[in-house]
């Protein structure tokens, strides 16, 4: 009978990684989203889902406590000390989940990073795991996630609505 439900299980999770790849291709092309974003942060759910439902399998297998929290506490530490070290990699990791569904930018349009030592202004190029490429001029900038969410960003329309001219003093 176990053996039935963690099939059953499988089923259902192979379902839900299958809806999720299904709504988010749609959500991609909706917001009109690079492909290779959507791949990625579809992976990204179905890892988490597939750690759902192994948590959810080893509970039902009746596993006693014990046993998997020292398996889970080993897998930690080690994971802990290597992104630790690469902690910069994950916030960008990060960053570019919250770019994917509230970046308010697209490839092709102009913009401009208020940054007060250089000049960031350009083409969004492209929109990847760990940076924003921006082309200025022959110039091509890569542009960190966490520091595009962090700094303020400014969107260059072509079609910009000249301010109404002040009323001159005949004085």
């Amino acid at each position: 009978m176990k053996l039935l439900i963690i099939i059953a299980l499988t089923i259902a999770m192979v379902f839900t990684t299958r809806l999720v790849r299904d709504w988010m291709i749609r959500l991609g092309q909706k917001k009109s989203v690079d492909a290779y974003r959507v791949s990625y942060i579809t992976k990204t759910l179905n890892f988490a889902i597939l750690i759902v439902f192994v948590m959810i399998i080893v509970s039902f297998l009746g596993l006693q406590y014990s046993q998997v929290t020292i398996f889970l506490s080993s897998i930690f530490a080690v994971l802990g000390v290597a992104l630790f070290a690469q902690w910069s990699i994950l916030s960008n990791i990060t960053a570019s989940l919250i770019i994917f569904f509230s970046f308010p930018y697209r490839v092709g349009e102009h913009i401009k990073v208020v940054d007060k030592d250089d000049d960031i202004s350009g083409t969004v190029e492209g929109i990847g795991l760990f940076h924003v490429i921006i082309r200025r001029g022959d110039d091509l900038i890569t542009y960190p996630n966490t520091l595009i969410l962090q700094k303020a960003v400014i969107k260059k329309s072509d079609t910009a609505v000249p301010a109404p001219a002040a009323p001159l003093d005949e004085n």
